[in-house]
């Protein structure tokens, strides 16, 4: 063998390793399906719900498989599934509400169960009908004169990193409230979410208690990988719910991530905890 073949087959050889690497790499980013929780199949017929760590499950006497439950019917099959994984998992901590509630039930004010949470704390100032002009971020005073000439039009005046005004900052806080409310809306509702048997995520997790958005990505022994916040609620979605998964760029998706990430506004991030 010469040396051009000599150095032909060491190229191949290494680009047959490249080759290898980069698909073995790679097959770890491949969107794979949720893995199903397999509940016990009722020799009656009846419907078994399962509960989202995967384990455990409930037949619900007298509702056929296929056949939806009433939300009241739903609610307490719910309660007693977590009362069943509580009692299997005494030492578990359980946060039963979420820290945004407890802050206001430590002011003497307390919000009903299921209310939306507020909006930022721009929603709570009082914009004049075009606002005074506030420099902030780079090149602020670029936008400034614009924002001044435009403040009492019904348009949206500053841009994010330059000038803008507080009427902006309210046409912005009233955006994302808009969003959070319709992720409030999905959550607490069985038909939105698609599901079936009238179970929706509030049941078991009333205010988006125990959700923990902040500690995502993690890995989740449920799906037996890493995952982010979209996964668990797909997973959901699919189990308990009996629905189909949301895609990454549903707009359910993104307003229920944005209502469960509101619920536990100030909240440092810890991603991997458990």
């Amino acid at each position: 063998m010469n040396f051009q073949t000599k150095l032909l087959a060491g190229l191949v050889a290494a680009s047959s390793l490249a080759g290898g690497a980069a698909l073995a790499t790679g097959s770890g980013l491949k969107a794979e399906p949720l893995p199903q929780h397999k509940v016990p199949v009722s020799k009656e017929g009846n419907l078994v719900v399962g509960l989202c760590d995967g384990v455990t499950s409930m037949e619900v006497e007298g509702v056929k498989d296929g056949q939806p439950m009433t939300r009241d019917q739903a609610q307490s099959v719910s309660t007693a599934l977590m009362a069943e994984w509580r009692r299997k998992n005494p030492d578990a901590n359980w946060d039963d509400v979420p820290l945004p509630v407890k802050a206001v039930a430590q002011t003497g004010k307390p919000k009903a169960p299921g209310t939306p949470p507020a909006a930022v704390d721009a929603t709570q100032q009082k914009p004049s009908a075009g606002g005074a002009v506030k420099n902030a971020g780079q090149n602020a005073a670029a936008g400034a004169s614009e924002v001044a000439a435009k403040k009492d039009a019904n348009l949206q005046t500053g841009h994010t990193y330059g000038a803008f005004s507080e009427r902006d900052e309210k046409i912005w806080a009233d955006s994302t409230q808009a969003f959070v409310d319709e992720g409030h809306r999905v959550f607490h509702d069985a038909a939105a979410l698609g599901g079936t048997i009238a179970v929706s995520c509030d049941m078991c997790h009333p205010d988006a208690a125990n959700t923990h958005p902040e500690t995502y990505p993690k890995y989740q022994v449920q799906l037996g990988r890493v995952a982010m916040l979209r996964d668990m609620i797909n997973w959901c979605i699919q189990n308990p719910v009996r629905g189909k998964p949301l895609a990454d760029d549903d707009p359910k998706m993104k307003a229920m991530e944005a209502y469960i990430y509101a619920r536990r506004k100030g909240v440092p991030l810890e991603f991997g905890k458990h």
